[in-house]
């Protein structure tokens, strides 16, 4: 029978509920109580599988690795818990969806998407490879891997990985997924090693970049021009060559595919006929430089004048248009127009669009926004100032309207740990220090303390992290939800999240020298601001109302805290 919604597994773990099973295990999420961690907990039941002791050894094989292992595209393994009846590992829960996900629900993924990915994960089998001995993967597959909420990649499901024996002519167990895995992981070959691997992420990307999956029928991987033919051929070239049966043809390491990736255009036939057409205009040209000079000066003020033109019409059409995808097409127009990817208007027209309606900030509007800034990064970062305020509201979007694991439940914390590093951004990049840069640093503080608390928590290291918390909470509250102006969804969130943090840190707070009265004064405001805010929809009616219910257990779990304290109650 399998664990239960609401076990205590070895007196330390909650199990919460399953969020994934196999032909041979389930995996839970479960929470540490006391350290208020979550975990990922994979259990194997011996009733469920045939040959449990093979699957034993393969798993005890698989949780020795990653116990030695340390890297942050990785899991950790924190537990192994094992009866005569059942096998359970415990390690670190990744949040995120597995780019097969991503695959059924968009499709094929933009190329400088998987271009990006393709270098992370060349990183982590690079570090696996480095091992002594070196560790070879063998199932890389959109499955196997975890698209965090950050953009980061997580390589996940080590059972068919093995050490690579120096000696050894040839594998004793063929082990991987049809479509992704080498032709030498079906015997014959030699034994696995790095360039298997290669085969496999090179399929990957594959599958990544056309929509196109090599475990289907007719398990074949074409010229991937050939199913989309905007794709750089620089692209399609490093993909044949991954995925070459020959191990000796394909790429060695993957130091030398990464190499490749970052510099794919520079291989791209496009590439190679634009250098050839340099070098022949480069005499006609030199000839003719001197008579275009002065027509070349009139024609860029003129164009210049047209691009600024086009520019502003568009963008306040966009303004005036009440249609969701007309006014997204228009911004992103706008923002593509030659010389004008460095003005921030469009984005915050953009941003400003994704807030509306539902206010919910969607995984497929965050993918378009952070691909635009990313294209257009030189030019907006020539103003350093503009560009710190878009960071900003780019950081109070995901803060507060990030909608990715919504539907398991309340993502705070995801919408916090997503908001850091564009807070980091508008502070770094922000000329002189400003209200506003202030805000930032403060929101970044309080987003990285809700990443980093858990663990430091386990270690403990987190004495000393509360108070300075609290006093950027209590900055927060004051400057933001005190706001008449501000919106009422992001007042009625700060509260939330004031709130909460009195009631499930009161412990902590006093032992970091919190005083009682700080505490209740921060509950009065919050009761105080609750009080006084008009809500104009059914959401932000019901956060409030959860906010004025939930006062007197705040103030009670403060009261408590300092029984038999002097002073206290």
């Amino acid at each position: 029978m399998a664990l239960e919604t609401g076990a205590l597994l070895d007196g330390k773990y909650r199990i919460l509920h399953e969020v994934g099973r196999g032909g041979m295990s389930i995996v839970y999420m479960a929470i540490n109580e006391k350290a208020n961690k979550t975990w990922a907990v994979k259990e194997v039941r011996k009733d469920g599988v045939l040959d449990f002791e093979a699957v034993r050894q393969g798993l005890i094989v698989e949780t020795e690795m990653l116990k030695r292992l340390r890297h942050p595209n990785l899991p950790s393994i924190i537990d192994i818990i094992e009866d005569e009846d059942t096998l359970i590992i415990v390690m670190d829960y990744i949040e995120g969806v597995p780019l097969s996900k991503v695959l059924s629900e968009y499709g094929a993924q933009p190329q400088e998407y998987v271009i990006e990915w393709g270098k992370q994960l060349c990183d982590v089998l690079s570090y696996l490879h480095s091992q002594d001995p070196p560790i070879i993967y063998r199932d890389m597959k959109p499955s196997n891997v975890m698209l965090k909420p950050d953009g980061n990649l997580a390589l996940i499901d080590f059972g068919t990985a093995r050490e690579f024996k120096e000696k050894k002519i040839e594998d004793t167990t063929c082990l991987g997924t049809i479509g992704y895995a080498a032709p030498e992981q079906f015997g014959g070959m030699g034994q696995t090693d790095a360039r298997t691997d290669i085969y496999c992420l090179g399929a990957t990307l594959y599958h990544l970049v056309t929509g196109m999956n090599p475990g289907k029928p007719p398990y074949e991987m074409k010229p991937i021009r050939t199913v989309n033919p905007r794709l750089s051929s620089g692209l399609e070239k490093i993909l044949l060559k991954c995925t070459q049966r020959d191990p000796e043809d394909r790429y060695q390491q993957c130091f030398d595919l990464r190499y490749a990736l970052e510099h794919y255009e520079k291989i791209d036939d496009r590439y190679h006929k634009k250098q050839k057409g340099r070098l022949r205009l480069f005499v006609l040209a030199l000839i003719a430089s001197l008579g275009l000079l002065l027509a070349g000066i009139w024609m860029g003020q003129s164009s210049l004048k047209l691009a600024g033109d086009y520019y502003e019409q568009q963008l306040a059409e966009a303004e005036r248009s009440t249609d969701y995808e007309k006014k997204l097409e228009l911004y992103e127009q706008c923002i593509d127009i030659p010389d004008k990817g460095g003005k921030t208007d469009a984005y915050l027209g953009m941003i400003q669009l994704f807030k509306e309606g539902d206010a919910r900030f969607t995984v497929g509007e965050a993918s378009l926004l952070d691909r635009k800034i990313k294209e257009h990064s030189k030019e907006l970062k020539k103003d350093p100032s503009a560009y710190s305020d878009l960071c900003f509201e780019v950081g109070k979007l995901y803060w507060y309207y990030y909608d990715y694991g919504s539907e398991t439940g309340d993502n705070q914390i995801v919408r916090m740990k997503s908001a850091i590093d564009w807070f980091d951004d508008a502070a770094r990049y922000a000329p002189e220090k400003t209200d506003k840069t202030t805000m930032a640093t403060v929101y970044a503080a309080i987003g990285t303390f809700y990443r980093d608390i858990a663990s430091k928590a386990i270690e403990g290291a987190d004495k000393g992290l509360y108070k300075p918390f609290f006093e950027q909470v209590k900055q927060l509250l004051e400057t933001v939800a005190s706001n008449e102006h501000e919106s009422e969804i992001v007042r009625l969130e700060l509260l939330e999240l004031s709130q909460s943090a009195l009631q499930q840190y009161a412990s902590r707070l006093y032992a970091d020298g919190v005083s009682k009265d700080a505490m209740l004064q921060l509950c009065d405001l919050i009761d105080q601001i609750s009080g006084g805010l008009v809500t104009t929809t059914q959401k932000t009616g019901e956060i409030k109302s959860g906010i004025r219910n939930r006062l007197e257990e705040t103030r009670d779990a403060i009261q408590a805290v300092f029984v038999g304290e002097e002073g206290g109650d």
